[in-house]
């Protein structure tokens, strides 16, 4: 199951740069709110579609209606992704676009892990995780050069 989860989340880094170049063109083509707005419909029917493969239902919805209101907040975190990466990767290119992504994704994942943020384990910050970070956030400064 890790060896799963692993490649999984691979691919989805793999995908995320795609998709940051994809949408950029995307927005230049249609406009930054529209190419969202109809990348998101999109999605949303993509996962009704994999809900009711995976689950032969959309039961899963009620469900996910019931849980706390914050969690919802997910979603919104995923449409400032989506919004961010379709307006910044033409202006900044699709390298640096990335690059920020992932120095801020490490950037908040540590924080969010070094105080157990939405209940999850506490992990203390070590120098290797703090020079890792310094390291991402220099190399993604240094991609914003063209």
């Amino acid at each position: 199951m890790t060896a799963f989860a692993v490649a999984l989340v691979a691919a989805g880094g793999i995908g995320g740069a795609i998709q940051a170049a994809l949408m950029g063109r995307f927005g230049e083509r249609v406009g930054t709110l529209e190419a969202f707005a109809f990348a998101t419909l999109l999605t949303a029917l993509i996962g009704a579609a994999v809900l009711l493969i995976g689950r032969g239902g959309l039961g899963g919805y009620a469900e996910a209606a019931r849980q706390p209101v914050w969690l919802w907040s997910a979603a919104a975190m995923s449409a400032l992704i989506v919004l961010g990466i379709t307006y910044a990767a033409p202006r900044i290119g699709t390298t640096a676009t990335i690059g920020i992504v992932v120095a801020g994704n490490l950037v908040m994942a540590a924080v969010i892990g070094r105080f157990g943020l939405f209940g999850l384990e506490k992990i203390p910050f070590h120098w290797e995780r703090l020079v890792g970070i310094a390291l991402l956030a220099v190399g993604a400064a240094l991609s914003l050069k063209r």
